[in-house]
């Protein structure tokens, strides 16, 4: 599906809003798999997102894209408490689901997204939607080409990644 310039500009205004936004920032704090933050990695989501959702017709891009940036919005760093390791794979998108509804007001629809994410290691909780679908595929994606990043460079891909987060849409 071919994205209409007013549906582009609304979508970018939002994913703009969210990169800026005082209390996403919070997520550079929070390391994320090699070479990246939970700031980086969330947008990179949400960009990947986006690009396989144009190809559906009738998916509610919206909803997809601010549960894209706040499927990782816990807001605490497990590596640094201990207590926090164990379970953090299946506990931290209802973390975020719950930090996100508490900060942002999203809908049931896009925490429904969030909690999913992480199927099938929460095997319970199926992406129903296509949506959701599309978020868990493109976080499995983006977070192996993450884990994969050598500790050499992996300052240099940070950089890199900062730029191409700088916009939703590179047209």
């Amino acid at each position: 599906m071919k994205l209409k310039q007013e549906d582009k500009d609304r979508l970018e205004n939002i994913y703009q809003s969210l990169l800026n936004d005082p209390l996403i920032q919070r997520m550079k704090d929070i390391p994320m798999h090699r070479g990246s933050n939970c700031y980086v990695h969330s947008f990179k989501v949400a960009k990947l997102a986006i690009k396989k959702a144009q190809k559906h017709k009738k998916l509610d891009l919206e909803s997809l894209l601010y549960a894209a940036i706040l499927h990782d919005y816990y807001l605490y760093d497990w590596r640094k408490d201990k207590t926090l390791l164990k379970g953090h794979g299946k506990r931290h998108p209802y973390l975020a689901a719950d930090q996100a509804e508490k900060d942002f007001g999203v809908s049931p629809k896009i925490k429904k997204m969030m909690s999913s994410h992480m199927w099938p290691m929460n095997f319970k909780d199926f992406p129903n939607s296509e949506e959701a679908r599309i978020l868990s595929y493109s976080d499995k994606v983006i977070a192996t080409q993450e884990a994969f990043i050598s500790k050499k460079h992996k300052d240099k891909h940070f950089d890199r990644y900062m730029k191409f987060i700088s916009k939703l849409f590179d047209d």
